[in-house]
């Protein structure tokens, strides 16, 4: 594989490996290495003992990271893979219970500055957003291919795009003429459907549609929504499950699952009692999310969104 120059810088860093509450010899899982930045503090701060299990199904991620972690193949496993086949990685490698998770739901400098990706609206590429280059769908598949309900939804929904229904009617329009296969094109076509105040206010006129449909093409939130429950049965006790996210959707959904795990009590406030019998599986560490410093935003732009939350299993 040609080699690829990577600039990633990871997100809340040190807040989230000291999150982990590391012991020596602890066994933590990576269910998001990308480039490895935040395994490879785990892998310096376990100095020699433990074992960390890194998942990613990002093939020019894991042939970039197993050269940076080269120094710690000795503690180091590298599965292609989506953390939400965690368990399965887990069993296949006879592993019951670990000592720590971390998940960075970002996409990757990498990702986003490598047009040929077609993640960045900011530069020509293919319609693609596939993290796993294996998976079978692609933007230009949804974008040419979905009706015009589907595509509607998919803008609200996953990029909350107010102008869904203008932009949708544009890309229906257009894929009447000819498929439209390129970032610029669907750029252009999101540009005429928005109204020019809308356009110069709040960021990028496509940020939120280009979301919308990396979120679709990877079933990010779905993905998110399935794991969370079986990380937690994972964990040790006192084992800790940290997750960096980078929009309200995925936020929501880590801060909910969470409060879940902490308190799934289902019984009416008015009970003396609990008769449901549903009890803790542990407590939430941050009560409000882990926030980047104003040193690390001055150091990397991209971490402005980011927000740390943390979960403590059961120790009991």
């Amino acid at each position: 594989m040609e080699q690829i120059s990577f600039n990633h810088i990871s997100v809340l860093l040190d807040e989230t490996v000291s999150g982990l509450n590391l012991k020596p010899g602890a066994v933590v899982v990576d269910g998001t290495m990308g480039y490895g930045g935040h395994s490879e503090e785990v892998l310096r701060r376990l100095n020699g003992t433990g074992r960390v299990i890194c998942i990613d199904q990002d093939a020019d991620a894991i042939a970039a990271a197993t050269k940076r972690l080269e120094p710690y193949q000795e503690q180091l496993t590298i599965v292609r893979s989506n953390y939400v086949d965690m368990p399965i990685v887990l069993d296949t490698l006879g592993i019951d219970q670990v000592d720590g998770i971390l998940l960075d739901l970002g996409v990757s400098s990498y990702q986003l500055d490598e047009a040929s990706r077609g993640f960045t609206y900011r530069m020509e590429g293919p319609l693609d957003m596939r993290m796993d280059q294996r998976n079978p769908v692609t933007a230009e598949q949804l974008v040419n291919n979905c009706s015009e309900e589907e595509l509607c939804r998919i803008l609200w929904d996953y990029g909350e795009e107010r102008y869904a229904r203008r932009i949708v009617a544009g890309i229906l329009r257009e894929r009447k003429k000819a498929p439209i296969t390129t970032t610029t094109q669907l750029v252009d076509i999101i540009r005429e459907a928005i109204p020019a105040k809308a356009r110069n206010a709040g960021g990028h006129p496509a940020k939120r549609t280009f979301q919308a449909l990396r979120i679709e093409v990877n079933r990010e939130l779905d993905v998110l929504t399935e794991s969370i429950d079986h990380m937690i049965d994972r964990l040790a006790p006192g084992g800790r499950l940290c997750i960096i996210t980078f929009q309200s959707l995925e936020d929501r959904i880590v801060k909910n699952q969470f409060k879940k795990n902490e308190n799934p009590c289902t019984c009416p406030p008015e009970f003396p009692v609990c008769v449901c019998g549903r009890k803790s599986r542990g407590k939430v560490i941050t009560r409000k999310p882990i926030l980047p410093s104003k040193e690390e935003l001055k150091r990397n732009s991209r971490s402005k969104s980011a927000k740390l939350r943390i979960f403590e299993k059961t120790s009991d």
